[in-house]
């Protein structure tokens, strides 16, 4: 059995292709809350949009930067996923988000009911691109936004859990 825990949380299928990772991707939420896979933020923590950093060697690599909610509105019925909270493109490598373009702004995650997993996907450009946002955010589909704009798979994830601030209990 695979113990990556982005096949663990089932990230991989049903948001991602499998892949594999070669470039850093650090998340951290108000300069101290570094994201790692499968751990936990309640939306109180994750208000500002994190600070990301990204590896690699080249500036001129350009990468860009989706992050999802594939639970939403509740992991029983996630008839809206995956709900997009926030698009970068153009981000030079070495570099971090705020270098880049947002094509869709911030949105805090903000899950009404049970455990969602709030995904962060970064791909590589083949080189600089116009990227036009989504007409909405519900039923945003990463899979085929790469194909729709030739990203290939994924160069890095990570993916953490959120529940309402009050939230305890399982996945419902």
């Amino acid at each position: 059995m695979d113990d990556d825990p982005l096949v663990v949380g089932r990230i991989i299928g049903d948001v991602l292709e499998p892949f594999t990772s070669y470039v850093t991707l650090r998340v951290v939420y108000n300069n101290h809350l570094d994201v790692f896979n499968s751990c936990e933020f309640k939306p109180s923590q994750i208000i500002n949009k994190p600070r990301v950093d990204i590896g690699g060697d080249n500036l001129r690599n350009l990468y860009t930067l989706i992050m999802v909610n594939p639970d939403a509105p509740s992991p029983s019925d996630p008839n809206m996923k995956e709900y997009l909270l926030w698009l970068v493109n153009n981000i030079p490598a070495t570099t971090g988000a705020t270098y880049g373009e947002d094509i869709v702004e911030y949105e805090c995650p903000r899950p009404t009911s049970g455990i969602h997993r709030i995904v962060f996907a970064l791909f590589r450009q083949r080189g600089r691109q116009i990227v036009h946002a989504p007409r909405w955010r519900k039923n945003f589909n990463t899979k085929d936004f790469a194909e729709a704009y030739d990203l290939g798979l994924p160069v890095a994830a990570v993916f953490f859990n959120c529940q309402r601030e009050s939230g305890w209990g399982g996945r419902r």
